[in-house]
């Protein structure tokens, strides 16, 4: 019988199927379902600091609403206040009790104080793990791409400092040079870097001219730029390497781990697919593995990553030459061009 297990965040995981952070996570039933289902490990659904400023803005302005009604009216709502993160870091402590594989959390903030004090609590909780996920949306062209790189390492250190559990990097793919900015990433120490964040961007309604912001799930050709890099980092960080985005089947899940990845998450397949669909992706790479004789992961990682690839041009701008030299891959696949 094949062996599954991998190492992802110093922990050993039955197989390297995590679920990511969604609202999937967030409810009790389905956590049941996805560990009944057979994931590696879940990450709860993420903190995010906006949502909390959000709501306690609204608080604060239901509070304010009929408090000049009578002129002797002080306020109608006494001592009374937002509690800030408190009802998700409950939510994150009864998901640990309940669930018997790793339960990682998620965070998602701004300010530095509100990241190395939402850290803490998370890390509290008896999480097993604690992912950070850091993207900036620069709003100033006078901000150089070094000055946010090196404001987020100084972060990263500080959140590792802060906590006794392992900590991964969620990252955007959004760096002038994401195999150094990941090479810095690891200097820090963290134990796992997550390949990549699927940002939502935002699009205009051309018939109502009015902004909308669509959620739209990703498929499987997302998973190319994750499989890019993890090809390109696998043996070049000490951090663990978890591929995101566009996984959705047990081929997905084996490309990942020929380029390099000790572990993947998915969320979209189990949207479009139902949360069965992770059984179907770990029978599927159980199958896979027999049909090639694999006994464990270890035995086929990195097999086909850059630095063991048998065509050293896998990675590089190459291949773009290729379809240029060879336009007719593209008219076989695409006649009508």
């Amino acid at each position: 019988m094949v062996d599954l297990r991998t190492r992802y965040l110093g922990m050993e995981l039955k197989n390297p199927v995590i679920v990511g952070a969604c609202s999937l996570t967030a409810d009790m039933k389905t956590l049941e379902q996805i560990e009944g289902a057979g994931a590696g490990a879940v990450v709860i659904k993420s903190l995010f600091e906006e949502q909390i400023q959000l709501e306690r803005l609204q608080l604060e302005n239901e509070m304010e609403k009929y408090s000049e009604r009578h002129a002797e009216m002080i306020t109608i709502f006494p001592d009374l206040t937002h509690q800030g993160p408190k009802e998700h870091l409950y939510w994150v402590k009864e998901a640990k009790k309940a669930l018997n594989i790793p339960v990682i959390a998620s965070l998602n903030a701004v300010s530095e104080a509100t990241w190395l004090e939402y850290a803490k609590q998370l890390a509290d909780t008896g999480a097993d793990a604690l992912e950070v996920n850091l993207y900036s949306s620069p709003k100033a062209a006078e901000l150089t791409a070094t000055a946010i790189e090196e404001a987020q390492i100084a972060l990263i250190k500080k959140i590792h400092a802060a906590v006794a559990i392992p900590v991964a990097v969620k990252l955007s793919c959004f760096y002038t040079n994401p195999l150094h900015f990941i090479q810095q990433v690891d200097k820090t120490g963290v134990q796992a870097v997550v390949l990549f964040n699927r940002l939502f961007q935002p699009d205009i309604d051309v018939s109502k001219l009015k902004n909308i912001f669509p959620f739209l799930l990703s498929d499987k050709t997302d998973n190319r730029l994750p499989l890019r890099f993890a090809g390109q980092l696998f043996d070049r960080i000490t951090a663990d390497i978890c591929s995101s985005t566009g996984i959705m089947d047990a081929d997905d899940l084996v490309k990942m781990i020929l380029a390099g990845a000790n572990a993947v998450q998915i969320v979209s397949t189990l949207y479009k697919n139902g949360v069965g669909q992770v059984s179907g992706i770990i029978n599927g790479l159980t199958g896979w593995m027999e049909e090639h004789g694999y006994q464990s992961l270890q035995d086929f990682r990195g097999t086909l990553s850059k630095k063991n690839s048998t065509d050293p041009w896998s990675y590089e701008r190459a291949q773009y030459v290729r379809l240029l030299l060879h336009p007719e891959h593209m008219l076989d696949k695409y006649p009508a061009v």
